[in-house]
């Protein structure tokens, strides 16, 4: 009889692990296949937050029998007086004076603002009443608000002072609206160190402020 080899593996265990072999395959293949074909998961997208609203502020005055909105950033005097028509009959008021950003580097002085001014002795509610200079008032129309509008200007020692008051015509107590400008000559500083303040802005933010005063009758 041939001599048989102790190494020579039995057909059914060769097929066995054949057998084998090819299933590992077939399950490997199986999840790579899967793995590039599945779609995958939509990542959410983030949650943007909106920045919050810069909401105005209401004042709102009893005594006066006003009320209006303004930037948060104005300072606001409840307990102001204007003396420059007269020092003995102070004419009393609220004043919205700018804020520092609105003047630093630039020309414009940090005590310019807007207020609201009545005077309840007054026979006829004019803007000219509000001012020391001999000027005549006109009568201009803003939406369907008609004002006595008058306007002054004044310098000395390189300052520049600009009002405007915007008298509301036919209010009982005669109620106004001033401008007050102070600026200072561009000239007198090194050249490259200050810039002319931003009119058209501080003149739109004023007209908002006034646009948005309500007086109960």
């Amino acid at each position: 009889m041939p001599e048989q080899n102790p190494n020579r593996k039995r057909p059914s265990m060769t097929l066995a692990a054949g057998v084998i072999v090819v299933a590992l395959i077939i399950v490997g293949g199986f999840y790579l296949f899967k793995n590039f074909t599945s779609t995958p998961t939509p990542e959410t997208p983030p949650v943007t937050q909106m920045p919050p609203v810069d909401e105005p502020l209401t004042y709102a005055s009893s005594t006066m029998k006003i009320s209006l909105t303004y930037p948060k950033d104005f300072t606001l005097n409840a307990s102001y007086t204007n003396t420059s028509v007269n020092p003995n009959k102070p004419i009393l008021g609220v004043k919205l004076t700018i804020p520092l950003t609105m003047a630093t580097g630039t020309n414009l002085s940090q005590d310019s603002g807007i207020s609201v001014e009545q005077l309840p002795r007054a026979k006829a509610c004019t803007g000219d009443i509000y001012l020391a200079a001999n000027v005549k008032p006109q009568k201009i129309t803003d939406g369907t608000v008609t004002y006595s509008v008058a306007t002054s200007s004044d310098a000395g020692a390189g300052n520049l002072y600009e009002e405007a008051v915007f008298a509301l015509d036919g209010s009982s107590p005669c109620t106004a609206v001033r401008y007050f400008i102070h600026s200072t000559q561009i000239a007198n500083y090194p050249p490259g160190t200050v810039t002319a303040y931003d009119r058209t802005a501080l003149f739109a933010a004023f007209d908002k402020i006034r646009r948005s005063l309500v007086v109960t009758p």
